[in-house]
């Protein structure tokens, strides 16, 4: 049985109408045919494009089609069994890891604001979605077609006051249909229920603070969270101080070199861990309030840092020495020297 619709964007006579045989058997034959000489020419890459098009413009599809033909072809061979002995074992299990890999890396590519490289990092997410597709179809459980139909009716029926007669004039109104139309198609039972258990620990915090906050359990003000944030640290305090009392220690380079112990009482490492992560969740809802993504501004301080100490070594090898080498002093001082100098660069 077809599956199909009908689109008219905005009223106009022009419309979009897509139609896909959901229900075709799937066999690993049924799908990827081996790419030959007279299928493809070999083309150049492209250049990106010149002049931005109007906005919601979409792209060539003359110039489209047959560039993703030849992307899925290629992804079929590599899977056949003329193709790549690594390819063909890979099952969307196996490629998982790689798959988050990737998600990281386009983000740094973002970061990096150069276009070739944000290029590259999304073909290879990309290039992800095309073999877990061609995995699954090899398996005969479905293919790519079924997974952009999937999406394409999500989109459209999660954007009512765009191909329907649902108001929404502003972000907030839209946010809050697509979470009313979420609800409904996934039956939820629970607020949390669909938050990926594999979200990076900061960024999974902020999304289940976000989650209670819809249902109103929220602090009324976010300066309180800097109260809540000082009562989680004295917590903390409590576990690994005598009395509670941190030590009045200033932070600097000019002291002695006191070497860290470890927690030898499980219970007592349990605790202090159970503190620490107080620390961090009031962290990243200090951050949600705000409107900032903790993971994002951790993963950019982690980078700055980074760099900085990248910039230690590169000093040091000027003078024929390496990290290793160098007293604490001497990497504190250059580390502040980088500090400033990125201040008069900014």
């Amino acid at each position: 049985m077809p599956h199909d619709f009908f689109v008219n964007f905005q009223g106009e006579a022009n419309s979009l109408r897509y139609h896909h045989p959901t229900l075709l058997q799937l066999t690993g034959e049924s799908y990827g045919r081996t790419m030959t000489d007279s299928d493809h020419q070999s083309q150049p890459a492209r250049s990106p494009i010149d002049s931005a098009p109007a906005p919601g413009t979409p792209p060539d599809y003359n110039i489209l089609t047959p560039a993703f033909e030849k992307l899925c072809d290629v992804i079929a061979r590599l899977r056949s069994p003329e193709g790549c002995p690594w390819d063909r074992v890979q099952t969307l299990e196996s490629i998982k890891p790689y798959t988050l890999e990737e998600t990281y890396e386009l983000l740094e590519a973002i970061d990096s604001g150069n276009d070739q490289h944000i290029i590259e990092e999304l073909g290879d997410l990309l290039l992800q979605i095309v073999l877990d597709s061609q995995i699954a179809a090899d398996e005969g459980r479905f293919d790519l077609t079924h997974v952009v139909d999937r999406l394409t009716q999500k989109m459209i029926d999660r954007h009512p006051h765009v191909f329907g007669n649902v108001s929404a004039e502003t972000p907030e109104e839209v946010r809050k249909n697509w979470d009313q139309i979420k609800e409904q198609e996934k039956q939820r039972r629970s607020i949390f229920d669909g938050l990926p258990e594999a979200l990076p620990a900061l960024a999974r915090a902020a999304r289940v603070a976000e989650k209670a906050a819809k249902v109103g359990y929220d602090f009324p003000h976010r300066d309180m969270l800097f109260d809540k944030l000082r009562e989680e640290i004295q917590e903390l305090a409590d576990e690994i101080y005598p009395a509670g009392k941190i030590p009045d220690t200033p932070a600097t380079v000019e002291a002695e070199i006191i070497a860290d112990t470890e927690i030898d009482d499980p219970e007592l490492r349990a605790r202090v861990e159970g503190e620490l992560g107080d620390i961090l969740f009031v962290v990243a809802n200090i951050a949600r309030r705000w409107k900032i993504n903790p993971e994002e501004a951790l993963r950019k301080s982690n980078r700055k840092f980074q760099q900085r100490v990248q910039q230690i070594e590169q000093e040091l090898e000027k003078t024929g020495r390496s990290i290793q080498a160098a007293s604490l002093q001497e990497m504190e001082q250059i580390y502040q020297a980088v500090k400033q100098q990125e201040k008069r660069n900014s």
